[in-house]
């Protein structure tokens, strides 16, 4: 017996004592993407009448029963045409007035009526003047011969399909694009390999979609910038990943489900990071469990090893405790590790409770400073100084810190606390080694915010607003939040001494900057907040900015009006990357 199911049946079937039952399957999503895994949902009844979520393979086979899987390709292919507007949506409309005026067909597909409407001055345009857009190309042809409601998702019923796999999960790939895909489970004897009687179900899963183009950034020139291409140059890349036990559609209700699961933004996250080839990443919301599974295995074949400090509590997701945290990834031909630190500021936070004399203030402090956030501090040595190499003279080495500070909006102190904890511990490193630094991350601090001040001034000015909310009285006197690292803000550079190109060039970027403090507009783009978070500070007494990766505006990141993360950006947050040139000493 065999039924076809939609992705919202829940079916349920019961079989003898003693052997495996197929009660529910079904697919998390209903768009699947070429090289982001397909693995179905399953509810098993086992032998001894015990309900899993667990696969019972074939190849594995249990007494009582095991189940079989297969995916099928479809026969025929769909042509599928994606927004003219948005790269990585599969288009719904088809402006009918651009094909009668001969513009290019597909320059007329649009994913929403809303993204329609707001490309309709230029559609004007177009249809006065086809030749204004782009020369058309041999497939223009074949696409205008489609009317726009073929693009509305139809999945027919196929007459022929082709088994294209035999285990639980499947891979889309390339030849799958325009074609729909389907699995059946069965659960069958483990002797006989007969199908038992529980139903086989067929699941729809939709047409297949190539993998959305990756956002297009650039690397800029600083001006002045002589060294450029010296072999010794380096670039460091933050970027905060979004942990996938935050990326909810609670948290983000806008975004596609496809393009919110994991499976689909892993492959984007690790094709931006290596499309831009940094020699050191800094990342931030690293699962643990994606860390070991995914992460390192990725960047080991594009050429990087990694170090990893998970925070200091795990959070319950509602089935099983999970943990992010921070990880630095650096490139094996260029750097070598000579020394890692952890910074654990729940430490910190203890070492300050015990010097507190009342018990009641203890605990107050424990719990407003217990945070669980943490620092990733590596001292990496250069493989590519060819001049200290003829000289004899010991290589050059770099400190990178790595950090994600305190979320929390009403906790200011807290923030500034961590910040200000963090750059203590730097300051040692410096005083037992003249070594340069980079100090980058999340730091969940707007820029003129007191914990920005103390990192881009090296003070924060006693009259600042934030120092006001002080509870335990940690920043008091504001005179000792200070320190004497030369830190100066890498994408502050765009305006001084800004890029290179001439006023073309730098104006236009300059503008994606805050006036006041030259730092990004924004960096992180959710729901409920835009703003800058994530910043590349450097010591500028031994190192110089000599490239920065362009900075997106907020155009760029959205789709649909909406924020990220998004069909084309995996994360709520951008990379910001910046190369440096060693200062000849």
């Amino acid at each position: 017996m065999t039924t076809a199911l939609a992705a919202s049946d829940s079916p349920v079937c019961y079989s003898a004592f003693g052997m495996l039952s197929l009660l529910k399957t079904h697919l998390q999503t209903d768009t699947p993407i070429v090289g982001c895994d397909l693995q179905p949902y399953v509810l098993v009844r086992r032998p001894d009448l015990t309900v899993s979520t667990d696969d019972v393979p074939e190849s594995s086979a249990e007494e009582g029963g095991c189940l079989r899987w297969r995916w099928f390709r479809s026969g025929t292919c769909q042509r599928t045409a994606m927004c003219s507007v948005h790269p990585g949506e599969p288009a719904t409309l088809q402006c009918l007035q651009c094909l009668r005026s001969k513009v290019r067909a597909s320059k007329s597909f649009h994913c929403t009526s809303q993204c329609l409407m707001a490309s309709w001055p230029e559609h004007k345009e177009l249809h006065l003047n086809p030749a204004s857009g782009a020369p058309p190309t041999p497939d223009d042809e074949l696409e205008a011969q489609f009317a726009f409601t073929s693009y509305r998702g139809n999945h027919a019923t196929q007459d022929s399909w082709v088994l294209v796999g035999r285990t639980r999960s499947y891979t889309p790939i390339a030849d799958d694009i325009g074609h729909t895909l389907k699995y059946e489970v069965v659960a069958v004897d483990s002797e006989s390999g007969q199908e038992l009687e529980t139903p086989t179900v067929v699941q729809l899963a939709g047409r297949v979609f190539p993998l959305p183009a990756a956002p297009l950034r650039t690397l800029l020139p600083v001006e002045g910038s002589t060294s450029r291409e010296h072999p010794s140059n380096f670039t460091v890349m933050t970027y905060n990943v979004l942990a996938d036990l935050y990326a909810t559609n609670k948290m983000f209700p806008n975004c596609p489900q496809w393009a919110l699961a994991w499976s689909y933004r892993r492959q984007s996250l690790v094709r931006e990071i290596v499309c831009h080839q940094p020699d050191i990443v800094c990342l931030q919301e690293v699962q643990s469990d994606h860390y070991e599974e995914f992460y390192q295995a990725e960047m080991l074949k594009a050429g990087y090893t990694g170090v990893y400090k998970t925070k200091t509590a795990a959070v319950y997701t509602g089935s099983s405790y999970t943990i992010d945290g921070c990880a630095t990834f650096y490139r094996t031909d260029q750097f070598s590790l000579v020394k890692m630190y952890e910074v654990e500021f729940n430490k910190a936070a203890m070492s300050l409770s015990e010097a507190l004399s009342a018990a009641n203030q203890k605990k107050a402090a424990l719990n407003r400073l217990l945070k669980d956030n943490v620092a990733l501090i590596v001292v990496l040595s250069s493989l590519v100084m060819p001049e200290l190499e003829d000289s004899g003279a010991s290589r050059q080495l770099v400190c990178v810190a790595n950090t994600h500070i305190h979320a929390n909006p009403e906790l200011k102190d807290v923030k500034l606390w961590q910040v200000h904890t963090l750059l203590k511990g730097l300051e040692k490193i410096a005083a037992s080694a003249d070594i340069p630094m980079i100090v980058t991350g999340d730091f969940n601090s707007t820029p003129g915010s007191a914990p920005h001040s103390l990192l881009a001034n090296g003070r924060v000015d006693a009259s600042h607003p934030e120092l006001a909310t002080d509870p335990l009285g940690i920043l008091r006197p504001p005179s000792k939040l200070c320190h004497q690292l030369p830190l100066k803000s890498a994408y502050a550079s765009m305006v001084n001494p800004g890029l290179a190109g001439g006023p073309e060039v730098a104006e236009p970027h300059a503008r994606r900057l805050e006036e006041d403090t030259h730092e990004p507009l924004f960096t992180n783009f959710g729901e409920n907040f835009t703003g800058t978070l994530d910043y590349i500070f450097y010591t500028a007494n031994s190192l110089v900015p000599t490239e920065l990766l362009e900075l997106p505006e907020k155009e760029d990141v959205t789709v649909n009006g909406h924020g990220m993360p998004n069909s084309r950006w995996p994360s709520d947050h951008i990379s910001l990357m910046a190369e440096f040139a060693f200062k000849a000493p």
